[in-house]
């Protein structure tokens, strides 16, 4: 019997494909009564036309068969394009929810990594959608045995009994070996998606695991991952194939059975020649049917496995709360007071609308946990407050059109340089003037094709010190009342960090904009060029501020600041 979590997502997924899975499984079923029916249209036509010599009869059968196999054709063909149908939209309709889910504006509340997510959305969700074959190929199965006994029970009782009673008994022996089929397909689904995610990890932070030599210790690592996924197949493997022998070899011994006792019943007269064709016809043909219906078991079991990792993800909890109504407004401050949060302890923070704050860590998990935060507000003590309202209660499109959080290690995608700067394809008119405050248009200058120029997934034919640029100034182009960016200009050298600062500025807080633009910037560095930009440096050591003032006035007079910026 199907448990929940899965179950819900099996059952939806016969519910909204009706249409299309009813309508197959009624043409399959009529495909396989027919396929059932050919061995007694043989029988017929050897007992009621060649036996008795009879021309007419011979031409009315024949034409019956040939009837039966333009049926058996004609339903398949159409059948099979309903089913496949169903499977496909229900694959799909997988992927776009599990990915939506995953992609949610509140935070999707897991423990699962990205790698194991790409599995869920891709082959979890492709073998849940299998589930709509299982259908019609189980009731098709039965269809085909019920009409196969019944007419061995026309035939000779014992025959058909033989059928009816042995086909439950060897399904109910089958199906014991379920759970453990289950079981073992979701631990090989589950070391399966850590070996994903692993390997997503490594390979896009190879470069820095190179340059601190540590991609032999990494490659150990993943090895161990590997295996253990490895060991996991194999366990999964040997399950499924040790019950599909068993399965085939009982069904063939049920068959066979079914043949040798015809042949007995042959010898001794008690049916006929036509009869004895027929009974050999159904007990061959009975072979596919009860195989399917003996590996019952293991399909349902892969697809219940599956469908349970996709409902991990599709019932998962968000993160944050729905929020309130979502009014017009263009200016907003932030304010920290008393949070506690990761290593921060207590941190009171204040940034007004239109100012520009340069933020220095002494600890790298302070910047890590204010930028995890301020882009996800959960699991913190004190308040944090955007515009007057606690962060993690705005509404998430309010939320994100009002603050934008950029992280240092950000993502670039398939395509160009315009198509991963104007995401949204609305800022042609701002782009010039973004692109040189991220001193990107360098970065288009060096391509024949300009801002056309192709991007590499994951921006992994540009250098480091480019995709910083490019990122800077999608950020930049997004224009948010309110701006965090963390270590933007770590990969660029002195002189265009001095540009970017200055760039910066000028697009933000220049003599156009000001104060009075509302626009607030706050840059999470250590970098002197952009500290010095700023209207305001604040100082965090040990999780709370320690220090706050200018660029210079900082320099002179804190210990901290000077060792941690002046270095």
């Amino acid at each position: 019997m199907l448990k929940a979590p899965g179950t819900a997502i099996l059952r939806r997924a016969v519910a909204r494909n009706g249409r299309h899975l009813w309508t197959g499984t009624g043409l399959a079923g009529v495909y396989q009564i027919c396929a059932a029916l050919v061995p007694v249209v043989i029988g017929v036509i050897v007992d009621q036309a060649v036996g008795p010599g009879n021309l007419t009869a011979l031409l009315i059968w024949i034409t019956v068969l040939a009837v039966t196999y333009l049926v058996l054709a004609v339903t398949y063909r159409f059948g099979a394009r309903h089913l496949q149908r169903a499977i496909a939209e229900e694959g799909h309709r997988l992927r776009v929810e599990v990915a939506a889910q995953i992609l949610h504006p509140r935070g999707l509340r897991t423990d699962r990594h990205a790698g194991d997510l790409l599995t869920v959305s891709t082959t979890d969700a492709e073998l849940t959608s299998y589930f709509l074959d299982h259908i019609p190929r189980i009731t098709s199965a039965v269809l085909a045995v019920a009409v196969s006994a019944i007419t061995l029970l026309v035939i000779s009782a014992p025959l058909g009994v033989i059928v009816l009673v042995a086909t439950p008994v060897v399904l109910a022996i089958l199906n014991l070996t379920a759970p453990l089929i289950a079981r073992r397909v979701a631990d090989q689904q589950n070391q399966a998606g850590r070996a994903t995610s692993l390997a997503t990890d490594l390979v896009t932070g190879m470069r820095p695991l190179r340059g601190i030599g540590a991609q032999d210790a990494a490659s150990a690592r993943y090895r161990l991952v590997s295996r253990g996924s490895l060991a996991a197949t194999l366990r999964a493997s040997r399950t499924q194939n040790a019950y599909l022998g068993a399965s085939t070899a009982l069904s063939t011994l049920l068959a066979g059975g079914v043949a040798v006792a015809a042949g007995w019943f042959a010898l001794t007269g008690r049916i006929t020649a036509g009869q004895f064709i027929t009974v050999i016809g159904s007990a061959q043909f009975l072979i596919e049917p009860f195989g399917t219906l003996a590996v019952v078991p293991s399909w349902v079991a892969a697809a219940r496995a599956a469908a349970d990792r996709v409902a991990s993800v599709v019932q998962a909890g968000l993160i944050l709360p729905a929020g309130a109504a979502d009014p017009v407004d263009v200016v907003c401050d932030l304010r920290l007071r008393g949070v506690t949060y990761g290593s921060l302890a207590g941190l009171d923070l204040q940034v007004e609308p239109g100012e520009f704050v340069g933020v220095v860590a002494s600890r790298p998990s302070d910047a890590e946990a204010l930028m995890r935060l301020l882009a996800v507000p959960d699991g913190y003590q004190g308040d944090l407050l955007l515009g007057g309202e606690p962060l993690e209660t705005v509404g998430r499109a309010r939320a994100r059109r009002l603050l934008h959080v950029e992280p240092h290690r950000t993502d670039l995608f398939t395509g160009s340089l315009a198509s991963n700067i104007d995401v949204r394809g609305d800022g042609a008119g701002r782009l010039a003037e973004v692109l040189r405050a991220a001193a990107a248009d360098e970065v288009a200058g060096l391509h024949p094709d300009g801002l056309e120029a192709p991007v590499a997934e994951r921006g992994a034919n540009l250098s480091g010190g480019q995709r910083q640029r490019v990122a800077l100034a999608r950020a930049l182009l997004a224009r948010p009342p309110l701006l965090v960016l963390h270590d933007p200009t770590t990969a660029v050298d002195a002189v265009t960090e001095h540009a970017i600062a200055g760039g910066i500025r000028a697009l933000r807080h220049g003599p156009e904009n000001g104060r009075g633009s509302g626009f607030g910037t706050v840059v999470i560095t250590s970098s002197p060029a952009l500290l010095a930009a700023a209207d305001r440096v604040v100082v965090i050591g040990d999780g709370t501020v320690t220090a706050s003032g200018s660029h210079a006035s900082l320099s002179a007079g804190d210990d901290i600041y000077r060792r941690t910026v002046l270095r």
